[in-house]
């Protein structure tokens, strides 16, 4: 995943589930920092690039551009 291209809007499955169970989020910002909303929940976070890349298993549903 490392020459990946993240938009925002993109779904993202990451290694790891979210205590809610859900292993999907949505990007809702990206940059240095990625902000990520939970498919499940709605939970926002936000979480440095190295460590959402190495998190990422695969892109779900890349957004309309």
């Amino acid at each position: 995943m490392l020459d990946a291209k993240f938009n925002v809007g993109d779904v993202v499955r990451m290694k790891k589930a979210h205590p809610c169970g859900s292993f999907e989020w949505e990007i809702t910002r990206t940059g240095m920092d990625f902000g990520l909303k939970c498919r499940g929940c709605g939970h926002f976070v936000m979480i440095a690039r190295p460590k959402f890349i190495k998190a990422v298993k695969a892109v779900v549903s890349a957004a309309d551009q």
